[in-house]
């Protein structure tokens, strides 16, 4: 697998967040998946992860955003263990979760979770709500009947749902309430870092509101920390306290929430955030210049993978792929208009 990783150079470590350890810390990540002919045999590789590298620190909110396609996903179920991973390391709590055997992987699971996007789909169809949510503690723990069902109110009861949704099916509750049941499920095994997969698409904002003030008080009830997944920036900004954007597989821009909405250095991040609309009716748009679509995540990039959608492009991004670089104390970008490199080419 060696020949689809670039050189190690291009995986910029994750920026120090915290004095202490993270509780989550991800290094040079990769995922790559095979493109086959119709034959089966592999002609190429779809670059989903190339490289990501990302800190949590305990407590801590750290948003993921990016167009779709960009790799969100695929880095949390990468984190998760879902897909393999093709090169890089994930450390949860000091230990190496990477290439984790059954037994390690079993125990970690209690403690690092993933709320999938979809929560109706996740929970069986055939079963109520009070039996999907003692699933995870007859795998996980060896607790009696009457402490599970104990454990399982009390956790219907901290998401905000009565007692009597325990013997409702998946199908007679709204999404907002499958959303509630899925971090019921989640909260059982006591976790301490939990990965949000688009936790309020598909759902009105009153209800999105519901959803983001619920996790603001589990975070603080239960000591947790988030990988916020999504594509709302709006929603990004109200509820994290760090964001990552990504871009075709790569992060490229790192930093608080309010320095990097406040101050985007990368011209991605700036036609992500002038593309949000405004609340009382005021639009950033005439701001707006992303155009066309991203390129192909099959293809080698010898410069700036942003490079066919940049209007601040200049000769050195043809042939130098930029790397995570400091542009503030905490805040980090990927570009070329940073990192001095344009100052010192003679085609800057």
């Amino acid at each position: 697998m060696a020949d689809v990783i670039q050189e190690s150079d291009h995986d910029a470590a994750a920026p120090a967040i915290a004095d202490e350890a993270p509780i989550l810390d991800i290094q040079g990540l990769h995922r790559h998946f095979p493109i086959r002919n119709p034959f089966g045999i592999r002609k190429g590789w779809l670059r989903a992860l190339d490289g990501v590298s990302l800190s949590v620190a305990k407590g801590e909110i750290v948003g993921i955003v990016g167009e779709s396609g960009c790799g969100k996903s695929t880095l949390g179920k990468a984190v998760m263990g879902l897909h393999p991973v093709t090169a890089g390391t994930v450390t949860f709590e000091g230990q190496d979760i990477t290439a984790r055997s059954a037994s390690v992987d079993k125990a970690f699971r209690r403690h690092l979770q993933y709320s999938y996007q979809d929560p109706g789909a996740s929970l069986d169809p055939r079963w109520k709500i009070g039996r999907s949510l003692q699933e995870p503690l007859i795998i996980h723990t060896d607790i009696s009947k009457e402490e599970r069902f104990a454990l399982v109110r009390d956790m219907v009861r901290a998401v905000g749902l009565p007692d009597t949704h325990l013997d409702l099916y998946p199908h007679e509750i709204s999404g907002g309430q499958q959303r509630r049941v899925g971090l019921a499920r989640i909260l059982t095994l006591q976790p301490k870092a939990i990965i949000l997969d688009e936790p309020t698409s598909g759902l009105d904002v009153s209800v999105q509101a519901t959803i983001l003030r619920l996790l603001l008080d589990l975070k603080e009830q239960f000591e947790l920390s988030y990988i916020f997944i999504s594509h709302d920036l709006s929603v990004v900004r109200t509820i994290c306290t760090r964001v990552a954007v990504m871009y075709l597989g790569r992060i490229v821009e790192t930093g608080p929430t309010e320095e990097v909405f406040a101050s985007p250095a990368h011209p991605y991040t700036r036609s992500l955030i002038s593309a949000v609309p405004n609340v009382r009716g005021k639009r950033a748009l005439q701001d707006f210049d992303l155009k066309g679509e991203p390129p192909d995540p099959s293809k080698c990039f010898p410069g700036c993978r942003f490079l066919s959608r940049c209007r601040e492009a200049v000769q050195v991004c043809d042939s130098i792929d930029p790397v995570l670089t400091p542009c503030g104390e905490r805040h980090s970008v990927a570009c070329h208009l940073h990192d001095g490199v344009t100052e010192n080419s003679t085609g800057g």
